[in-house]
């Protein structure tokens, strides 16, 4: 390879997931897993959404925002509840097994505040089974390597059209 092609290559990004299917593909079927497990374990389909969406927001990973978000309108989530979700803490719109399965997540995906991480297990521990403790743990765990992929690889997020308005009379 010359100079110049070397030198190309080195300034785009690798789309990981593409690189080493092989890998990307045990992660699909464990992300499968996490799912069957949480379902198993009573969360519904709204709650795991919102658990990837809190995640991807302390990560900053614009490609899993946009997916997720897609995902929990199509499970019914409102849009109230996902324009508030970054500050749920400050709101009355989230249910306490909810907010008990955001701040596990939150302590999943940011291990370093011991204190907090205590607080938010013990909380988990009062609203949630053991079964719903693990399956929003791993489905933390799952999000977290998924938005790892997408912003390494910086997946992009292309605009979608809005809608076409038809004037009103």
């Amino acid at each position: 390879m010359d100079e110049t092609a070397s030198a190309e290559g080195r300034g785009r990004r690798v789309f990981i997931d593409k690189q080493s299917p092989q890998v990307y593909s045990a992660m699909v079927q464990t992300a499968e897993a996490v799912r069957a497990t949480a379902a198993e374990a009573g969360l519904d389909r709204q709650l795991v959404e919102l658990v990837n969406l809190r995640v991807s927001q302390i990560n900053g990973c614009a490609f899993c925002l946009n997916l997720h978000t897609k995902a929990a309108l199509r499970a019914g989530e409102t849009a109230q509840r996902l324009g508030v979700l970054a500050a749920w803490r400050d709101t009355e719109v989230f249910t306490p097994r909810e907010r008990a399965a955001l701040a596990l997540a939150e302590a999943t995906t940011s291990p370093a505040d011991a204190a907090a991480q205590e607080a938010a297990y013990g909380v988990a521990r009062q609203a949630l089974t053991d079964d719903e403790v693990s399956a929003v743990i791993w489905v933390a765990i799952a999000i977290n390597a998924f938005n790892r992929v997408s912003i390494m690889s910086k997946h992009p997020v292309r605009p979608v059209p809005a809608p076409r308005q038809t004037p009103s009379a």
